[in-house]
């Protein structure tokens, strides 16, 4: 991934949060006085103090009483209203984000997210999302409290002489600024490191899982287990290295409360001893930076957790921002569909040529039928046709127009495309079929499962079309899960069906049925038909050969 400069990406992290300032602004407000209310108890228990002495105060007991329980409720209140304040912030921006983040998935798949990890993608969408709300709720308002409550103890404290407050500001300067930034840069790019192999951990897990069959049936396992723990090893190591900085920015952090105290308990000294103060310019400031560093200590941990929260902001934001190989046509007038031609095509993948002056001609209401050995670009040509990926070279027009003229939602309405592989999602059979036709009938549904060979197996099930499919249909066959996704096709009802190895699974009754079903939709529809099977061929009007990425 490429690297991201880090004041940009809280930058534009930042700008998320407009369409809620008035949220914000109402939990600085809050924590403000929540945090000024805290530490003015310890003050007016300095006020107590000096009563007792019977040095003279502004206050009256009756008075002070009044103010410290008071200030103890309101503190409790600030603080809760601020916190949820924050939380309903960071939990609507989360909302935002993802909403952002699968619209930009939904803009690159299929061709920019192919040949991604899927585990990493996983993690991005769970684990960096979620660390952003470490950002929008305890990072922004924060820093604001710290700088507006901290000014105001600068005030009060300066009130009594200019040096107390010069003290107190440099003090607070040097918790809450000074030492983030040094140990955000004693950090360097461990925050990175870390989410980038985490993703690579999650990638890996999802994989060994997936493969738990194969891994068992070979004597993997040891192997695989060693990897596992060699990540783990290594994640865990770096995750070492960011807890020991959070730990001496804690002990950093203490030590210079502790020497900023020390100083403000001289500088009151000299200042008293000198005549410049009274002991109520001794005793209060004192109290006042003792009790002050709240909002400032927040802050001075900035500087290591803000590394984790960024790095996973840089990953969100480079898939919200990056660029689909394909873009969406919209505004284009609509066209029927009354066939395909591809004239001259090339393509390369990756660098490597996958087709090279394909010509082709597909009429509508016929079956043209095209076999060749895996790799020869058969595929391809049905994602091209699909534009899933921009023609390299040469042009493919539907219906007379060239495709990348044709309103994307229009060409995928023309389009019904199965893939070598069925997708299924943990939901019933009939939610599964319904994807092809969101809005079908039960009678549509019913009627495409007919066509593809399938409603009589659902039929023998205990719960009929409300089956529930397990994890990517782990309780069904491959020649259950293609003839779902030849039911989807059916389903979708589009004049121009493209179809990669339909049959592979089946045995040769259901295939019998299938091509017959075929048969009878081609003399509506046109079909592209992509299969190793001279048995599938049969039905076609046409059949070409693919070899080397041309047709012969």
């Amino acid at each position: 991934m490429k690297k991201q400069n880090k004041a940009l990406i809280l930058f534009r992290m930042l700008e998320l949060v407009k369409p809620l300032t008035g949220f914000m602004i109402l939990a600085v407000i809050l924590g403000t006085l929540g945090f000024l209310t805290a530490e003015f108890i310890p003050i007016l228990g300095g006020e107590a103090i000096l009563m007792g002495l019977g040095i003279q105060t502004k206050l009256s007991w009756s008075t002070l009483v009044w103010l410290l329980l008071s200030f103890a409720v309101l503190r409790a209140i600030f603080r809760f209203s601020e916190q949820r304040t924050n939380h309903y912030i960071a939990f609507t921006l989360l909302a935002i984000v993802r909403d952002s983040v699968f619209k930009a998935l939904r803009r690159l798949c299929p061709s920019k997210l192919e040949g991604r990890d899927k585990g990493d993608l996983i993690s991005l969408i769970t684990s960096d999302v979620e660390l952003l709300e470490v950002f929008y709720a305890h990072t922004i308002s924060p820093i604001c409290i710290a700088v507006v409550s901290e000014t105001v103890m600068c005030l009060f404290i300066g009130s009594f002489h200019p040096l107390l407050g010069i003290v107190a500001l440099v003090s607070f300067l040097l918790v809450g600024v000074v030492l983030p930034m040094i140990i955000s840069k004693r950090s360097g790019t461990t925050g990175d490191d870390l989410r980038a192999q985490s993703g690579h951990l999650s990638a890996h897990m999802l994989e060994s899982i997936r493969g738990i069959d194969d891994t068992l049936q070979y004597s993997f396992g040891e192997k695989r287990l060693k990897e596992i723990g060699d990540k783990t090893g290594a994640l865990t190591e770096r995750q070492g290295i960011l807890s020991k900085l959070t730990g001496t920015n804690l002990a950093i952090t203490n030590m210079l409360i502790l020497v900023s105290d020390i100083t403000m308990l001289l500088v009151c000294t000299w200042l008293y001893q000198s005549g410049q103060i009274g002991f109520d310019g001794f005793l209060i400031p004192l109290i006042s930076l003792m009790s002050s560093f709240g909002p400032v200590t927040a802050l001075s941990a900035l500087g290591t957790t803000l590394q984790s929260t960024v790095a996973s902001g840089a990953r969100v934001l480079a898939i919200i921002d990056e660029e689909p190989e394909v873009k969406d046509i919209t505004g284009r007038a609509t066209i029927d569909f009354i066939g395909v031609e591809v004239k001259n095509v090339s393509f390369a993948y990756a660098g490597e040529n996958v087709l090279n002056k394909v010509t082709l001609r597909i009429p509508r209401g016929k079956i043209i039928g095209i076999v060749g050995k895996s790799g020869c670009g058969k595929s391809t040509l049905l994602k091209l046709l699909m534009r899933f990926w921009s023609v390299g070279k040469g042009e493919i027009s539907v219906s007379g127009r060239n495709i990348d003229e044709i309103n994307t939602g229009d060409l995928r309405d023309m389009e019904s495309y199965m893939t070598q592989e069925t997708l299924l999602f943990k939901d019933t059979i009939a939610n599964n079929i319904r994807i092809g036709k969101m809005d079908a009938s039960s009678e549509e549904v019913a009627e495409a499962c007919k066509k593809a060979s399938l409603h009589d197996f659902i039929m023998t099930l205990p719960e009929g079309y409300e089956t529930e499919v397990g994890e990517l249909g782990s309780n069904l066959s491959g020649g259950e899960r293609q003839r779902i996704g030849l039911a989807r096709a059916f389903l979708h009802n589009a004049p121009f069906m493209l179809l990669d190895e339909p049959t592979s699974n089946l045995d040769s009754l259901n295939e019998a049925v299938i091509l017959k079903s075929l048969k009878e939709e081609a003399k509506e529809k046109t079909v592209l038909l992509v299969s190793h099977r001279e048995s599938t061929m049969r039905i076609a009007d046409e059949v070409l050969a693919m070899e080397g990425g041309r047709i012969s």
